[in-house]
């Protein structure tokens, strides 16, 4: 159980929230929600004792798991030494162990032998001699092969060193779990095999992430940072979002009809206060004043609005490629993958990390016409022909976008570049539908965020009106409102699209096919994802039967 008590967290003038206190139950798993910038993850580390509140309290158990942001802070330990640690009071036994059977023999001392036994007792009571098969475990079930487990973490990619310290994170079974977007760099399976684990934690479990299906699959009350405070609703993201909405469209509905009854009150007044009846008017006064309206703070979230349309349409089949192959030395990446699009179809491009999805998307986008970056148009494939269909334009948003911050270009400035016909109307309409008003515009581009940068690329793409779009995994650094603004977009978008995203709602609404990347070869599955999992199951269901 973790308990706040009268915390309270503002930076100058700014208050995250007020006077907050409410306690998270063992059993129970929790999200914390609120746009970027509400103050989630201040929370979290407030939680987690990282930071003090500006006011108030925290009770916590002296055994927690939480997921480390630092992915330089273990470089010099082995990746199994790294999810150890994650149960610091085990791994201080294991070394302080470790260091006394390193002496000499002649040198151990009575005492060393004493506390050799003591020692030796922790380590079974904690579960010790069993380390590093559940670390093991623990990092298979998150897709980190068992070669990579004796290596530095200093040899890990960016990706893989998360993995390792979501296990961290994990092990030792802590009495609470406090994880900040745990799903980050993690593909569907992985997602999926985190949801089960966290599914069967009996502890208290308190997560921040930006995967609504995640949170609506795993957690069973929602704290939501607004009006300057933490409210906690029963179910899961969806159900915050239907209690929040009808709580405050009741109030609002009763608003409306006080009002009304209080302009017809003041209207008998205004014609009455002053004759024969100005006692009932003096009555109606004072039912006014009983009718007073419910003042509704007003609420930190703000939802852009994404409307990808076409300049024109392209012609029926826009793109066709046929035995593409691409390898990276031995590793044969795409093998002689071929495929006809329709106009309109949606594709998303499913499988583990390193898999090939970006390569691929890399391959086909080098020639296209429309909208692509000149350092795109370099990128090298080994056979194979792709081509581009009549009229098709491109819009490409890549895993990786710096928006050639070095210069001193401000947001319109910026966004005004890539339509010179475009006035300051215009680009000023698409900007305050991404949630850039008044002085967010001249901002220089160089101190966006990573949220925001995603934004301005959105804006980008809305201006330039193509009829073929490209993303490669967009919902990275946006918040739920912006993800699901995007994912309503992308359904009514008319045109063709190739997405490779781990979001399953993004995938199971919008995608019509599905490009699955498995072991080197590409499945073409052509109909939706729900579909798709049901013959994943059968093809286990079946795999299962033959063993």
């Amino acid at each position: 159980m973790i308990s706040i008590n009268n915390i309270s967290m503002r930076y100058g003038a700014r208050v995250l929230f007020d006077d907050v206190t409410t306690t998270f139950m063992a059993g129970r798993r929790y999200a914390i929600t609120g746009p970027n910038g509400a103050g989630k993850s201040t929370l979290m580390k407030i939680l987690t004792g990282e930071i003090e509140p500006t006011k108030g309290n925290v009770s916590r158990p002296k055994k927690i798991g939480v997921l480390r942001q630092d992915q330089f802070a273990f470089d010099e330990f082995r990746v199994i030494d790294t999810v150890i640690m994650g149960y610091a009071a085990l791994w201080e036994v294991l070394q302080e162990r470790e260091m006394l059977y390193a002496k000499p023999h002649d040198e151990l001392t009575d005492a060393d032998g004493m506390r050799l036994g003591e020692l030796e007792g922790i380590v079974g009571e904690e579960g010790g001699y069993t380390a590093e098969a559940d670390a093991a475990i623990l990092l298979d079930g998150l897709d980190v092969p068992s070669e990579l487990h004796e290596r530095k973490m200093s040899e890990l990619q960016g990706g893989q060193k998360v993995r390792v310290l979501l296990a961290q994170a994990l092990f030792g079974t802590p009495a609470a779990l406090l994880l900040d977007e745990p799903t980050n760099y993690l593909d569907l399976d992985s997602v999926h095999w985190l949801q089960d684990y966290l599914n069967a934690y009996e502890g208290v479990l308190i997560v921040i992430s930006h995967d609504r299906h995640f949170l609506n699959s795993v957690c069973t009350h929602v704290a939501d940072i607004d009006y300057e405070s933490v409210l906690m609703y029963v179910g899961g993201y969806d159900d915050m979002v239907m209690a929040k909405t009808s709580v405050r469209s009741r109030i609002e509905s009763e608003n409306a009809q006080r009002e009304k009854k209080i302009a017809q009150l003041q209207d008998f007044i205004a014609r009455f206060g002053a004759g024969t009846r100005s006692a009932q008017a003096t009555s109606r006064k004072k039912e006014i004043e009983r009718l007073q309206t419910t003042v509704l703070a007003r609420s930190n979230i703000a939802r852009p609005y994404i409307n990808f349309v076409m300049k024109k349409p392209s012609g029926r089949h826009p793109l066709e490629f046929k035995t593409l192959r691409k390898f990276y030395g031995d590793l044969k990446v795409i093998d002689g993958f071929s495929a006809n699009l329709e106009r309109g179809e949606k594709i998303a491009l499913l499988g583990r990390n390193g898999a090939g999805k970006t390569t691929l998307i890399r391959s086909l986008i080098r020639n296209a016409p429309g909208f692509i970056d000149e350092a795109d148009r370099h990128f090298g494939v080994d056979s194979g022909t792709v081509r581009w269909g009549h009229e098709v334009a491109v819009g490409y948003f890549g895993q990786e976008h710096t928006l050639e911050k070095d210069n001193d270009l401000t947001v319109i400035e910026w966004l005004a570049q890539w339509d010179t016909m475009a006035g300051q109307q215009e680009l000023r309409g698409l900007l305050g539908q991404m949630l850039f008003s008044g002085d967010d515009v001249t901002k220089p581009i160089r101190a966006l965020s990573g949220g925001e940068t995603a934004r301005i690329l959105f804006c980008r793409l809305m201006l330039q009106k193509p009829n073929f779009l490209v993303f490669d995994e967009p919902t990275n650094h946006l918040d739920l409102e912006s993800i699901n603004a995007l994912n309503i977009s992308l359904q009514k978008f008319e045109g063709t699209v190739l997405l490779v995203t781990h979001d399953h709602d993004v995938i199971d609404e919008v995608a019509t096919r599905l490009w699955y990347f498995d072991h080197g070869h590409i499945e073409d599955f052509k109909g939706p994802y729900e579909d798709f999992l049901i013959q994943q199951q059968r093809k286990a269901a079946l795999a299962t039967a033959r063993r």
